[in-house]
Order: C-alpha cells, then sequence, then structure tokens
C-alpha cells in the first residue's frame, strides 16, 4: 500500500516560503507581485493606507512576512 506524503511537493513559490519568508521586497513590481495586485495599487496603499511599504531614498520597500500579514489583517 502506498503511503501519501505529508506534504505537498516543493515547487518554486512553496520553496520561497519556506527559504525566504522574511525577504526584502524593492520597487513597486516585486511588491505588486508578492502582493498579487497592480502598480497603482500598491502605491495607493502607500499613499492612503497602514500598509508596511515605506520609501526610503526614493525607492518603495516592504518585507514578504509583513505585507503578507498585513494583508491578512485587513
Amino acid at each position: 500500500m502506498t503511503q501519501k506524503p505529508e506534504h505537498p511537493p516543493l515547487d518554486r513559490w512553496r520553496a520561497d516560503e519556506v527559504l525566504e519568508p522574511d525577504r526584502q521586497l524593492w520597487g513597486l513590481p516585486e511588491i505588486a507581485r508578492v502582493a498579487g495586485v497592480s502598480i497603482d495599487t500598491v502605491r495607493r496603499w502607500h499613499r492612503k493606507t497602514d500598509a508596511p511599504i515605506s520609501k526610503p531614498g526614493g525607492r518603495y520597500y516592504s518585507t514578504k512576512t509583513a505585507l503578507k500579514n498585513w494583508l491578512c489583517a485587513r
């Protein structure tokens, strides 16, 4: 009898979660990709909400963990 594996196989996205959970996100395109929204939405979040997105030195920045926690709490 064949046993089912306890966890699904590691694909590229799941491996990122395991290996780099607190990865730094630099720039609007990367933040938007991780959040699954448009670049304009990230800009709006930065201006009008308490999103964990900052702009040190003129470049948008967040961490994957902080962004995902904020999205889950919304």
